[in-house]
């Protein structure tokens, strides 16, 4: 999650370089073709253009809002994720009670520490890519690599379990489902030792339920991709309104050329390069905004700060638990919350 005010021109120009130099250089080649070779006939009306631009327009800004709606929806499971932490926390703090004071410190502290572990591993899952997720130009892929936030080395969920049930993690094909697991084991063993009764039981299974629902949630926005109808069609169109712009704006500044003194002519007619490099810009960054949006999870410059997050309900935690040296909170690196 970016979270600088304004967004730096270094990080737009990371984004955006490559396409300036196609547009510069495709609308450079129609003015050449124009004015010096005399392809009269190459351009046309601008009145349909707008047509498809406004259409082209729209269809963006339904795109953008579905998949700010992802992003948003994701945010709120993750802020649900947060408050559950911590009512997690107090539940175990207050139920769990046995006649060993020590005994009781260390049931209370391996059933928080697997939560924290829980979060971990359910980060971890959800930022491993698929096959749909949009794919960045090398430099920006650079750049979140080397802040090493979205690789699975960054799993955190060993430091908080015992090392026998964390070799049986690395087998499981979704180890935050059995972390899960673990904990409702738990609580029916402590059933059994009647270190809490069966109201207290039935209160801290319904807290895991709740986990399963938002780690369930989490996964159906994860593993649906947004429509494609939207987003491919979204981009075709896009690139035919920019492939057709520079043959409208000739158009239009042609039939404007009569107006401007003779030895301004060639220079405003030039000036249909910067303008369609300009709009053809503004048109892609538009659609791009959308593709950056609809999968909230992959650790990107918009996407939910999971790593922030988990840290935030470690610290938490851990300080209900009474210990002292708790971990600093995240920190952004080059303005991005990961």
């Amino acid at each position: 999650m970016y979270v600088k005010r304004n967004i730096g021109w270094g990080l737009i120009m990371r984004y955006a370089w490559k396409r300036l130099i196609f547009f510069t250089l495709y609308s450079g080649a129609i003015f050449c073709a124009y004015h010096f070779f005399k392809w009269d006939f190459i351009d046309i009306p601008f009145q349909p253009l707008s047509v498809i631009g406004i259409a082209v327009a729209f269809y963006i800004g339904f795109k953008n809002s579905q998949s700010y709606d992802r992003f948003w929806e994701g945010r709120k499971i993750w802020g649900g994720i947060v408050n559950y932490s911590r009512t997690w926390a107090i539940q175990v703090l207050s139920f769990v009670n046995m006649e060993d004071k020590a005994e009781t410190k260390r049931v209370q502290k391996e059933m928080i520490y697997r939560h924290i572990a829980w979060i971990n591993a359910l980060r971890v899952q959800l930022r491993q890519p698929k096959s749909w997720a949009i794919k960045e130009s090398r430099t920006v892929e650079r750049l979140f690599d080397s802040h090493g936030e979205r690789n699975p080395s960054c799993n955190e969920a060993f430091r908080f379990v015992n090392p026998i049930e964390y070799e049986d993690l690395k087998k499981r094909v979704n180890p935050a489902t059995h972390l899960i697991k673990n904990q409702a084991n738990t609580i029916t063993e402590l059933k059994k030792r009647k270190a809490i009764d069966g109201f207290q039981e039935d209160q801290l299974q319904s807290v895991l339920e709740e986990f399963y629902n938002l780690q369930g949630k989490c996964e159906r926005i994860k593993n649906t991709p947004f429509p494609r109808q939207y987003g491919y069609f979204t981009w075709l169109f896009t690139q035919i309104f920019i492939l057709l712009l520079p043959f409208g704006l000739l158009d239009v500044f042609e039939k404007d050329i009569i107006d401007v003194a003779m030895g301004m002519r060639e220079w405003y007619l030039f000036l249909m390069i910067p303008f369609s490099v300009l709009i053809s810009w503004i048109f892609s960054t538009m659609d791009s905004i959308g593709d950056n949006s609809e999968d909230p999870f992959e650790g990107r410059i918009n996407d939910v700060p999971m790593t922030a997050l988990c840290r935030t309900i470690e610290i938490d935690l851990r300080d209900m638990l009474d210990e002292e040296n708790l971990p600093e909170s995240i920190k952004p690196k080059d303005y991005i919350l990961y």
